[in-house]
Parts: structure tokens; sequence; C-alpha cells
């Protein structure tokens, strides 16, 4: 009995390991003999990643890919992306969608659980954006409600470092703009690389020179030792780009605030 029993947990180990997502995604090898790296990315969240007016992707995560493939690969257009939403940004690393994502992925603990990181290529934070005839400069100035989104991390730390703001719950950041636009909210509390994308394209917004906290984004690797030659290649380019400014540079040209 007892053999059978063994017999049986071998292969459920077996069938697991085989269905098991730390065993998938391309391997450094396969990357090199296929000539192309496949890149999970964001397509609609401007100046990180965004479908432009002739349909090309652009924006500074964008521009990391392309540099990226042009590093390992010896081509900047070695590479096919794959648009991501947000809730699909891990699991397209885990289930082999993409060999890797670079996709505005804030570097946590209990992400890093799931999949491995990269060094880290930026720093984000919590901004407050406001109309711009309100002639505001600084956060201190707000004397009316700043949109939040419920249950965002940075609730905490507004209240801390600005406990005379008084914070309105919302659901996102749509509901934010159109509460701004009626006059119900003064200002929205949000990450400042998606805020600085709303600047861009409206020109009626400011955001406010103070940045609330510092979160680190870097892209998500597949786990496992089997991946460690990527993960090694991918953190070489990191580290070169990083002694050259490259980050400092691109975020400057994207209008991305130094943090």
């Amino acid at each position: 009995m007892t053999i059978i029993k063994s017999f049986l947990f071998s292969i459920t180990l077996c069938l697991y390991l085989l269905s098991s997502p730390l065993v998938k995604s391309a391997e450094w090898e396969e990357i090199q003999a296929r000539g192309k790296i496949i890149v999970g990315v964001k397509d609609n969240l401007p100046p990180l990643g965004f479908t432009d007016q002739n349909g090309n992707l652009q924006g500074f995560e964008i521009d990391l890919a392309h540099k990226l493939a042009e590093e390992l690969l010896g081509d900047k257009q070695a590479i096919k992306f794959v648009p991501l939403l947000n809730q699909d940004r891990l699991n397209a690393v885990i289930e082999d969608d993409v060999d890797i994502a670079i996709a505005s992925i804030t570097f946590n603990s209990s992400r890093q659980r799931l999949v491995d990181f990269s060094d880290i290529y930026y720093f984000s934070g919590t901004g407050i954006i406001v109309k711009k005839n309100q002639f505001l400069s600084n956060i201190r100035d707000i004397s009316g409600k700043i949109g939040i989104l419920n249950n965002s991390r940075a609730i905490a730390e507004i209240q801390y470092q600005f406990p005379q703001l008084s914070l309105q719950g919302v659901s996102s950041y749509q509901e934010a703009l159109e509460l701004m636009e009626k006059g119900e909210i003064q200002g929205f509390a949000g990450d400042v690389m998606v805020l600085t994308g709303i600047t861009q394209q409206t020109s009626n917004y400011q955001l406010l020179p103070q940045i609330i906290g510092a979160y680190p984004i870097a892209i998500a690797l597949p786990k496992g030792r089997q991946y460690q030659s990527l993960r090694n290649q991918v953190n070489q380019v990191m580290r070169k780009l990083r002694q050259e400014d490259w980050f400092k540079e691109k975020a400057k040209f994207w209008g991305l605030p130094s943090i």
C-alpha cells in the first residue's frame, strides 16, 4: 500500500511540475534562438506606453523595451509587444504569454512571491493635479476636497503629511476628473505617472510640485533557477543604463518628474 501511495504521489508531483507556471516562460537561450524578446507593456498609459496617432507604440517604457532588445539581441526591433491590462500583468509573465513585463509594475514583497523583479528603473509616487485656473502652487494652498482612489495606499501618507486636507474617495480616475469639472472636488491625488499623462493630454490641468512617497517600478521576470541567465542579462543592461543616466534622461524626455 505504501508503494502504491508513493507511486501516486510521484505521478501527482510530476503532473504538478509540468503544469506549474514556474516551468513556463522562455529561458535566455530560447530567446536568443528565437531572435526576439516578447514584452508585455501598457498601450493606454501615456507617457509610459501608449499608441500614437499612427498606431505605433510610444513612451518611456516602450523606449526601455527597445533599448533592452538592442542591448540583448543587437537589434532594437527584435521585439514583440503584447499590450496588457493591469490585472493581467503578472499572470502574463507566470503563464508564458510574455518573456518579461515592462508595464508600470510596482516592486513589492507580495508580488515578489509570484515573479522576480529587475533592478529598479523609476520611482513613482503620489501627486495631486488641480485645474490651472485656480492658480495653486503648493499642496498647502488647497482648501477644498481632494479626490483619491478608494483604498489607495497613499491615503495614510497624505493624512500624515497633510492632515488639513479633506479627502473624498472615488472609484476611478475618470470619476475624479468628472468631479473636478463639476467643481465638487478641488483636486485629485493619484499615481504621478498617470497624472503626468493626464496633464500632457489635457492642458487645463497642472501637477503640483510636491510628490508624496516613493514607489519602485521594475521589470517583472519569471521565477525559477532556469531563468537566472535571463535575469542576469536584463540586470546587466539595467545597471549599464543607470550608469549612463539613460533612465534619468528618458524620464526627462517624457516629462516624468524626478523623485
